[in-house]
């Protein structure tokens, strides 16, 4: 054997396996990571539909949540009514006080016909600290289900202060007299001459009223003060409390 084949026979095996070694291991070494930008497909439903839109559950809750809203909306309060009236306080110097509310200065028949029992001079003398507020309560059971505007009997209070009671009347004729002299006047205060519908000069105070509607059981009427009242508040409230 000569040197040559010698030296191959115990050289070439070592190369051999070097480049096998080096082969084997070449793989391992040149493989990289990715990022995925397909959708996966091996992940379980359940971790599929915990990732699901949140939008989607709020388009599936609002059936649901509208429902309660209309619900909620019906259970709520109704709001008050309010409209513009026309009040007008008139009586004989030494008489007694009337108020009429009408919804239109030309109609003969008013929406509401008081007759109080304070006498006009008092409350005249109340109007002169510019707060009047006249309470009307019903507290009589056997009234509990008419309208409240057709109470006939009521206990009032003004200012703080019971003053007897108030009385619903229809028109008569007297009246009826009396609102067709002033259906001329709109706003304004003064004194209409005896003989012009009374024997006695009345004295009368006329103006735009606020006609709240709270509930079936409370009502109030609250003056709009004009340019030359200013200052001036003066509130009628119907509380029925039976």
């Amino acid at each position: 054997m000569t040197k040559i084949d010698a030296l191959r026979r115990f050289l070439l095996p070592c190369f051999s396996s070097a480049t096998a070694a080096s082969a084997a291991a070449a793989p391992h070494h040149t493989t990289k990571k990715r990022i995925s930008t397909s959708l996966r497909d091996d992940l379980p439903d359940d971790a599929v539909s915990s990732k699901k839109d949140p939008q989607d559950d709020d388009d599936q809750q609002d059936p649901d949540s509208s429902t309660s809203t209309d619900q909620s909306a019906s259970l709520a309060p109704s709001r008050p009514s309010k409209t513009m009236v026309i009040g007008t306080i008139f009586g004989n110097r030494r008489g007694h006080v009337w108020l009429c509310f009408q919804h239109d200065r030309l109609a003969t028949k008013p929406l509401l016909l008081l007759e109080l029992s304070v006498p006009t001079h008092q409350l005249v003398k109340e109007m002169k600290f510019g707060l009047v507020r006249i309470a009307l309560e019903c507290t009589r059971p056997e009234f509990r289900s008419c309208p409240l505007r057709s109470v006939p009997v009521w206990t009032m209070n003004c200012n703080g202060k019971k003053l007897g009671f108030a009385a619903r009347r229809k028109v008569s004729e007297r009246n009826r007299q009396m609102l067709k002299t002033m259906q001329s006047t709109t706003v304004g205060a003064g004194v209409i001459p005896a003989g012009v519908g009374s024997p006695e000069e009345v004295m009368y105070m006329r103006a735009n009223y606020e006609h709240v509607v709270g509930s079936a059981n409370s009502e109030s009427f609250h003056l709009i003060n004009p340019d030359e009242w200013e200052g001036q508040e003066l509130g009628v409230f119907l509380i029925r409390s039976c």
